[in-house]
């Protein structure tokens, strides 16, 4: 019974990968994927504008090239080149496999040369591969690692180039078959070749360590999933703040504002503990218990306190205990510092109810915050009637109903036109573009520490610190991930997953660039630091940020100065 049973089901449940996909099916899955973003992409028009993609008018090239791509996994990099062509941090494609491969070391772009930043000794002894944080990777099999970065941007777009290389530096030392279909047949080792820092290059062949199991075809006959589109599914389904009113809840996705953190490969991206140290005379609040949401402190600099507070991300596992330690280190820095420094470097950003909810402890003022205009699906349509129902029968102030019925009103007119986007519309429980100050605020001097890994929620933070004229930003230009993202169960054959931006963060104003039109938008332009330091320097790698830690000082201080006589 039991080897009738095996027989049976070897004939009714194929191997999985035992043949390819047909050509049609290959076009299916191509064509299924441009008509999602027909429908829900947000920032099309930019797009097609700025960066000379048009995803809809150009399908048929990419039709005829996925007719002739020899293989599956082929194909499938192509549709990733496909979405990469947006050049939108929030979007990618990925599919199912747990395979991938990492060398045991981490790398990242210093003075535009690709340095070693961390070693897992415990694969990689010092006896047997003595080169250190601080030498330079010049090249992998062979292939040098300006032609890797080229070859492999596709897999981390980061909507700005330097934010995209620094991504891409990861896969040169680690690979994610998720994402990087072609990864099936990477071989035992990779040859190496390193810099060393005051001497030259030395050849290493290091083990690629190796984990879960590779797929080589996604096969002809798939079960088609059974619910596309994260529109028709539960808030449940992506974060939920819980310091928001219940009313939220149909529009709850809409307020996901983040970038993956898995398989980037940036130190410290998303993590509590700042990427530099801090002064030898910095005094501790927040960061050394699993409870602390930041890292805090103070530190004296030229006769003067300076308060210091970490927001890793906007997506804490309790927006509302959150918020409750986020007040107690405002009320102690109002009270205790002459000045406070707000890192939000290397953040991926998260829930913009959250991140507003910390700008109105730190705006002692009424302020603007970022507007959102939508991509206004009929599903969108719907949830936002839900949203307005929910808050009349809740009870919600009238005030905040009026707002809710005209942010209604764009929706619907937007639906009703051609690829129809709002104009910019709030995502709060306010339905207001105009916030007040939380009770507990910080009234005095404020600097804001961005980079180009502030993305997504971390862009937003600090260009409404910059628009509302709360105090500089200090560091590099931040990446520029400009929208609200949500994610789709896509292509039937090929099983992917698709994050889509559904809308563009909308300044207070224009922002004049020399790289972009003159727009009011976050995506591609990012926030352009009011005090420009790079943090990616050989020195800052080696000496800790000690540079980097001195340049801030120093700026807070002026900045504390000027706006205190």
């Amino acid at each position: 019974m039991r080897i009738f049973l095996t027989v049976c089901a070897a004939l009714i449940f194929p191997a999985l990968g035992t043949a390819e996909l047909t050509r049609d099916q290959k076009i299916a899955d191509l064509t299924q994927l441009a008509g999602l973003y027909a429908k829900n992409y947000g920032p099309y028009e930019w797009k097609r504008d700025t960066q000379g993609f048009d995803l809809l008018n150009n399908l048929q090239t990419w039709l005829d090239r996925a007719a002739k791509t020899k293989n599956d996994l082929e194909f499938m990099d192509l549709l990733v080149e496909y979405v990469a062509g947006l050049n939108d941090a929030h979007d990618n494609i990925s599919f199912p496999s747990t395979f991938s491969a990492r060398l045991g070391l981490a790398v990242d772009i210093y003075d535009d040369k690709v340095l070693i930043d961390s070693i897992d000794r415990t694969r990689l002894p010092a006896t047997k591969y003595p080169f250190v944080v601080g030498d330079e990777l010049v090249s992998v099999d062979g292939k040098p690692v300006a032609d890797l970065l080229k070859e492999f941007q596709k897999y981390s777009i980061a909507a700005n180039p330097r934010s995209t290389a620094r991504l891409t530096a990861n896969f040169l030392v680690n690979r994610y078959q998720q994402i990087m279909p072609l990864i099936a047949d990477l071989g035992e080792s990779a040859t190496v070749v390193i810099n060393r820092a005051g001497g030259g290059d030395e050849t290493y062949n290091l083990p690629w360590i190796k984990t879960g199991k590779p797929i080589r075809e996604a096969g002809p006959v798939v079960t088609p999933k059974a619910q596309q589109g994260v529109n028709s599914a539960s808030a449940s389904d992506v974060y939920w703040d819980d310091s928001v009113p219940a009313w939220m809840f149909p529009i709850m996705p809409l307020l996901n504002a983040k970038i993956p953190t898995e398989n980037r490969g940036v130190l410290n991206f998303g993590s509590r503990t700042p990427i530099f140290a801090l002064p030898t005379n910095f005094v501790r609040r927040l960061g050394g218990l699993s409870s602390d949401v930041f890292y805090s402190g103070t530190f004296a600099y030229d006769g003067l306190r300076i308060g210091f507070i970490r927001i890793p991300d906007f997506t804490p596992t309790s927006a509302t205990a959150a918020l409750q330690q986020f007040e107690a280190e405002i009320r102690f820095f109002q009270q205790n510092t002459d000045g406070l420094i707000v890192d939000v470097m290397r953040n991926p950003g998260g829930s913009v109810a959250y991140d507003e909810a910390l700008l109105q402890r730190l705006i002692p003022y009424n302020f603007r915050t970022l507007g959102f205009e939508i991509r206004a699906t009929s599903s969108w349509l719907y949830n936002f009637i839900a949203q307005y129902e929910n808050a009349k029968a809740l009870g919600a102030p009238d005030w905040v109903q009026t707002f809710l019925a005209m942010n209604l009103d764009a929706v619907t007119k937007a639906n009703s036109e051609v690829r129809g986007r709002t104009g910019p519309v709030s995502l709060n429980s306010t339905g207001s573009l105009v916030l007040l100050p939380a009770n507990v605020v910080y009234t005095k001097p404020l600097m804001v520490l961005a980079d180009e890994m502030s993305a997504s929620g971390g862009d937003a933070f600090p260009a409404v610190i910059q628009d509302n004229k709360r105090g500089p930003i200090f560091g590099y230009r931040t990446m520029g991930a400009g929208g609200n993202v949500a994610t789709f169960d896509t292509t039937t054959f090929t099983e992917g997953v698709t994050s889509v931006t559904m809308s563009l963060m909308n300044r207070i104003a224009p922002v004049v660039t020399s790289d972009y039109p003159e727009a009011p938008y976050v995506e591609n332009i990012g926030v352009r630091p009011d005090i420009a330091e790079d943090y990616m320097t050989r020195d800052n790698l080696m000496n800790r940020g000690r540079t980097f830690v001195e340049n801030f000082s120093k700026a807070i201080a002026a900045h504390i100065r000027g706006s205190n006589p």
